[in-house]
């Protein structure tokens, strides 16, 4: 097949950007012809917040330049990852018009939730499902603390939900878990139209192997961003009850003083902030823990670091909450506690810490789940059945 793939990069590289890659390589392994039509935010940087506002809503460029890309290269299908902020819907209505099928993977929940993760005043906010003008985001300013910023958002949501652009113009649209799914229902798209797939990632193994011949399993692990929604405060508060357990936290971002800071505050001595590692790095800290812990606080799309611990081996403590209490089995894969308590990570972490064999086990089940359902024929025998399924919609559509 003949796949164009569809995305906007964001001025940090993150989990979507990797997956964006890694299913381009898979394609490209199986045979396929790959064509990648992206923008970056960074770029965004520069603009001023009015004409930024006014792209995010439609990009006449955008949808110019997909237009050359579609009728030069000639997709089977084009495969949309994320248009926020530069590309904008506009290309999907440029899609449509050249009567080409369209794949929509959602990686995280923008189409409900302008801040994208469901999350305000530290806790899992919902306030604005229901409304068909997403008001009360700009009320508080959810987008980067700005009313302005947030009501450009809030615009593009309700001018694209009038045009019904997504309901209309996508043939397919992939979940990552059973829980986006049923989210993602809530937008009104029909069920026969949605899939659930994981995010994709190579078997990463071997690269931790390549940069550790020993893996001591003498401290717990914390990879990720610091930043208020992934629950570092709950992470640091259960360590008070936890002090005989060595913790690594492999991550930077705007709470990364914050945290230091509360480190030395309160003598949290088996605590070291490692602060940002390269992938390799990271991946021979993951290889080498006893185990991973994932406190977040918000609705996580699909938290791409698990199934890299479980590529790994490696058990996961995580959070009750949205997809991750889908993707972590309880007893069988890690350990879930509820979210936001201290004293029950503490409790868990401390069980944990003690019960080597236990843990080892839930590690074999872990590597375990991800060859069974996150492995690269797994994957891709999902994503080419999706893109057979946009074909035939499509076809449909036009009848």
């Amino acid at each position: 097949m003949k796949i164009l793939i569809v995305h906007n990069y964001y001025a940090e590289t993150g989990g979507e950007d990797v997956v964006v890659q890694a299913e381009k390589q898979l394609l490209m392994e199986q045979g396929h012809e790959v064509l990648e039509f992206s923008r970056t935010n960074e770029k965004a940087q520069g603009l001023s917040l009015l004409f930024t506002a006014f792209r995010m809503i439609w990009s006449f460029d955008s949808a110019r330049s997909l237009r050359k890309s579609i009728r030069e290269f000639k997709p089977d299908v084009v495969h949309i990852h994320n248009t926020f902020m530069l590309i904008s819907p506009s290309v999907y209505h440029t899609c449509q018009k050249l009567q080409v099928p369209v794949v929509q993977t959602w990686h995280n929940y923008r189409l409900l939730c302008p801040v994208a993760i469901f999350f305000r005043n530290g806790q899992v906010c919902e306030e604005c499902l229901g409304h068909s003008v997403p008001w009360p985001a700009v009320l508080h300013g959810c987008w980067r603390g700005s009313r302005f910023g947030t009501l450009a958002v809030v615009l593009m949501l309700t001018i694209h939900r009038i045009l019904k652009t997504w309901q209309k113009q996508i043939d397919v649209h992939i979940a990552l878990s059973e829980f986006s799914a049923k989210k993602l229902s809530l937008a009104g798209f029909k069920a026969e139209t949605i899939i659930v797939k994981p995010n994709y990632i190579d078997d990463v193994i071997h690269i931790a192997i390549e940069k550790s011949t020993a893996f001591a399993k003498d401290y717990a692990l914390y990879i990720g961003r610091l930043s208020p929604e992934k629950g570092l405060d709950t992470l640091l508060d259960a360590w008070h009850d936890s002090p005989h357990i060595p913790l690594n936290l492999i991550g930077d971002g705007p709470l990364f003083e914050q945290v230091q800071r509360k480190i030395n505050d309160n003598c949290l001595d088996t605590v070291n902030v490692l602060g940002k590692k390269n992938r390799g790095e990271t991946f021979s800290y993951l290889r080498s823990a006893r185990y991973l812990i994932v406190p977040t606080l918000c609705y996580e799309n699909f938290p791409l670091v698990i199934v890299e611990a479980f590529a790994m081996g490696i058990p996961v403590i995580a959070s009750r909450l949205g997809a991750i209490a889908e993707i972590v089995k309880d007893g069988i894969t890690g350990l879930l506690f509820n979210p936001g308590d201290p004293l029950d990570l503490a409790a868990k972490a401390s069980w944990a810490w003690l019960h080597c064999q236990e843990m080892e086990e839930m590690g074999s089940n872990a590597r375990k789940a991800y060859t069974e359902r996150y492995a690269k024929e797994v994957n891709y025998q999902i994503l080419v059945g999706a893109y057979s399924i946009a074909a035939k919609n499509q076809k449909a559509s036009q009848h």
